[in-house]
């Protein structure tokens, strides 16, 4: 049973920051053998892709919307990865989610693990 947990949603005003955590484990998940993804559903519209960052480090991309103000990182001795959110703007909010693929890949249909998801509203 494979389980990513995210954390560290929350309410914030126009122009600040927020860090998001998600923290993956299960006994047959090996962290390094994944690449991993964030994403993002506001209300009414469809889950779109935000930043992945690839298993070993080397690759990051990211949304036009948010490059440049966000931030995709990992530690693979913790088995988490993060996503910082800088300069956030009201059409930021949404439920942000983390997932797994052994791609690099910004389609979520090739993503294989998926969290439940963190709240993120940005107040203007």
């Amino acid at each position: 049973q494979v389980q990513l947990v995210e954390s560290g949603g929350g309410l914030v005003q126009a122009g600040g920051s927020l860090r998001l955590s998600c923290a993956a484990s299960g006994r047959t998940f090996t962290f390094t053998s994944y690449n991993m993804g964030w994403f993002r559903q506001a209300p009414g519209r469809e889950r779109e892709f935000v930043a992945y960052i690839a298993w070993d480090d080397t690759t990051t991309s990211y949304a036009d919307s948010v490059k440049y103000r966000f931030t995709i990182s990992r530690d693979n001795a913790k088995n988490t990865v993060y996503l910082q959110m800088n300069s956030l703007k009201p059409e930021d909010t949404a439920v942000y989610f983390c997932a797994a693929s052994r791609f690099t890949a910004r389609s979520s249909g090739l993503y294989d693990f998926w969290g439940q998801g963190t709240q993120v509203t940005v107040s203007s």
